[in-house]
């Protein structure tokens, strides 16, 4: 029989109290983390950025995140599309490994796969999703979930209608559901987590994504004379097939839903649906017949830039309020706060709006981070970052270790100090056609200076930009004598990153991507925005 040692056993008792003490101490030096993600939120509006809206149009409190850390001027989506750069983001992987590469008739997420809330919540820590989540399937990896289900996953900015825990349908109609997010994203870390663990809340808006419609407090914003253009707002295309042959025009495919025209009286809900989409596909409406040509582009223009800013203040506001609470609270310094969007957005840049594209403005995202005992307050990193770096750098700041099956790469040294290069260059692929704007499915690489782009659906079209030179993409220079040998590197460069992200397949695998019909969940046939 084993003797007890009780000298042993009493010094153990003793000690207990100490090693709870120390096991307490280490669990609450975890950091914890706010990943805030607003939806089709341009560069350009975020006024941190100092481009062409930031006095016009400031964002005060997002700005907050940049003041006490780091703002990323260089940071990229894989794939700039609402569902699939959420996935990549959750996965760390490109859309054509995690399955989910188009919103249209593409299928829905499969939440059994790897995330990185998964990984948080297995080592720990207290997660929750708050607000859109825009991917079908239920929420996995979180210990609390509310998200938007109406108007085809992607919820309304009135009335929405939010699954809690994968369970119970609630219709908030007390509050917009900027506010309705940002109140329950609080509520939440107030009274609903377990206050003995870190967390990792993902707090997540609609806006500003299409029909923008703001709260009634924003209304009073931007009523006097008109915004300025962008520098390309009368864009012609010329060089550029794929760009001409787009559905996406402020000018000729806005539809009266998006620009708030009110319909007659009697209309079925057939009729209703019918008048709404009327100018999605090109036709032609003006809200009278005196207001033609470039009067009538400047006015939807106006009503369009303006609601949407109008979004983005809302957004602005209710990141203070997370901001606020964080600072009464005294979570600041051990709280890593990030604001991004799940792509750009175009702001008439090119004549355009909606997203897609490879060129900048939508293939850019906003992306700031502030983490007091890391990174250094007004920091600024022109690093090349893609939206799956995300999930593995969050790991590696709360010391968790990253799967080998991520793709992207941690940024954690770039946090702590600017001078360290993460790449050379990036690899995008967008799929979806020809629903909803008619943007041709494409693959590109973007270095430092240059972006080479290959359209192939149904056209073989190559461009190349010089992005020191041509910043608003307006000169594609592919064909020119004097840029073969540069082509002839991107070319070789372009290949090695798709052999490297396992997107090496050919050009009729790609074709067979676009043209695969899968049902969502949330049926989005007879919906008429997106």
């Amino acid at each position: 029989m084993r003797k007890i040692n009780f000298k042993l056993l009493l010094l153990l008792f003793i000690a207990q109290p100490w090693v709870q003490s120390q096991v307490e101490k280490k669990v609450s030096d975890r950091p914890n983390i706010v990943f805030i993600m607003s939806d089709d939120h341009a560069v350009s509006a975020v006024s941190a950025y100092k481009e062409w809206l930031a006095k016009i149009a400031p964002t005060p409190n997002i700005d907050r995140i940049a003041e006490n850390g780091m703002l990323m001027t260089r940071t990229f989506n894989t794939n700039s599309i609402c569902g699939p750069s959420r996935a990549s983001i959750l996965t760390g992987k490109y859309s054509h490994v995690n399955g989910f590469f188009k919103n249209e008739k593409g299928g829905d997420f499969d939440g059994t796969q790897m995330t990185f809330p998964k990984l948080f919540q297995a080592s720990g820590y207290e997660t929750a999703v708050i607000g859109k989540w825009h991917l079908g399937t239920t929420p996995t990896g979180f210990d609390y979930s509310k998200v938007m289900i109406n108007w085809g996953g992607q919820g309304t900015y009135f009335n929405p209608v939010f699954l809690v825990n994968g369970k119970d349908t609630i219709v908030e109609r007390q509050r917009h559901s900027t506010a309705q997010v940002a109140h329950d994203a609080i509520n939440w870390l107030e009274n609903k987590r377990d206050k003995k663990k870190p967390f990792m809340l993902m707090y997540q808006f609609k806006a500003p994504h299409r029909p923008w419609q703001p709260d009634a407090e924003f209304n009073s914003l931007f009523t006097t004379g008109d915004l300025p253009h962008p520098k390309n707002f009368n864009d012609n295309y010329s060089g550029r097939r794929a760009a001409k042959e787009q559905w996406m025009e402020i000018e000729n495919h806005m539809n009266r839903r998006d620009l708030k025209i009110d319909p007659p009286d009697g209309l079925s809900k057939y009729e209703l649906n019918e008048y709404y989409a009327f100018g999605n596909q090109g036709q032609f409406w003006t809200p009278n017949d005196t207001l033609q040509g470039d009067d009538l582009k400047n006015w939807k223009y106006q009503r369009y830039i303006k609601d949407y800013l109008r979004c983005v203040a809302g957004v602005d506001k209710a990141v203070g309020q997370m901001l606020d609470y964080l600072d009464e609270n005294d979570m600041s310094d051990n709280t890593i706060v990030v604001y991004t969007s799940d792509q750009g957005f175009y702001l008439g840049e090119h004549g355009w709006f909606d997203k897609r594209w490879m060129y900048e403005e939508s293939f850019r995202m906003p992306f700031l981070i502030s983490y007091p005992k890391l990174i250094k307050p007004k920091s600024l990193n022109s690093n090349l970052i893609l939206n799956i770096d995300f999930a593995p750098t969050l790991l590696d700041l709360a010391s968790i270790d990253i799967p080998i099956e991520m793709q992207g790469q941690s940024f954690l040294p770039l946090l702590k100090s600017n001078s360290k290069r993460s790449r050379d260059a990036v690899y995008y692929h967008y799929y979806e056609y020809p629903k909803w704007h008619k943007v041709q499915p494409h693959y590109g690489i973007r270095t430092h200076r240059y972006k080479l782009i290959h359209f192939y659906y149904n056209m073989d079209e190559w461009e190349l930009y010089d992005l020191e030179n041509d910043p608003n993409e307006m000169n594609n220079l592919y064909g020119k004598l004097s840029y073969e040998r540069i082509i002839k590197k991107l070319k070789k460069k372009l290949k090695k990153l798709q052999v490297k992200y396992k997107d090496d397949m050919s050009i009729d695998e790609m074709r067979k991507m676009t043209d695969m019909v899968v049902e969502r969940i949330y049926n989005e046939e007879n919906l008429n925005t997106r």
